[in-house]
């Protein structure tokens, strides 16, 4: 065996710590609502919006027919950035499951983001959270 080998499989070694991070990184959507905002994270891929420009909140059972423009579709997730066919706007993609139902989340600056977790009741739990807050919201504007 020649001594040169060590190169290689370092090269090996860190190809596959890279594979391995970004794995993990997008396994599972992170969401969050704090400050007036819901954030959602998957790896690389983020999105805020602040919870007073939603507009509608609802459940979709698909997702339309779309171009990706930027993200991966890995057997049933879907996560990136996508471009509507028939509008032409981008559209925000976090889903863990493409099989269950998804969030939909149209804000006043016409974004809009679909998202869902592995687990459907804490995608049943966020969107009863955000529910909340839009109604909290509108009892208190005048």
């Amino acid at each position: 065996m020649k001594k040169g080998n060590w190169f290689w499989n370092l090269v090996i070694l860190l190809t596959v710590v890279v594979c391995v991070a970004a794995f993990v990184l997008h396994y599972k959507n992170w969401a969050k609502l704090e400050e007036g905002n819901f954030g959602i994270t998957s790896g690389i891929y983020r999105k805020t919006i602040p919870i007073n420009d939603i507009s509608v909140v609802a459940w979709v059972d698909k997702i339309p027919q779309m171009e990706r423009k930027n993200g991966f579709s890995w057997g049933v997730k879907e996560k990136g950035i996508f471009m509507d066919s028939i509008t032409a706007k981008e559209v925000f993609v976090f889903v863990d499951n493409l099989r269950t139902r998804k969030v939909l989340l149209s804000s006043k600056d016409s974004i809009d983001l679909y998202f869902n977790f592995t687990d459907s009741t804490e995608t049943q739990r966020m969107y009863q959270k955000i529910k909340a807050l839009l109604t909290q919201q509108q009892t208190v504007k005048p």
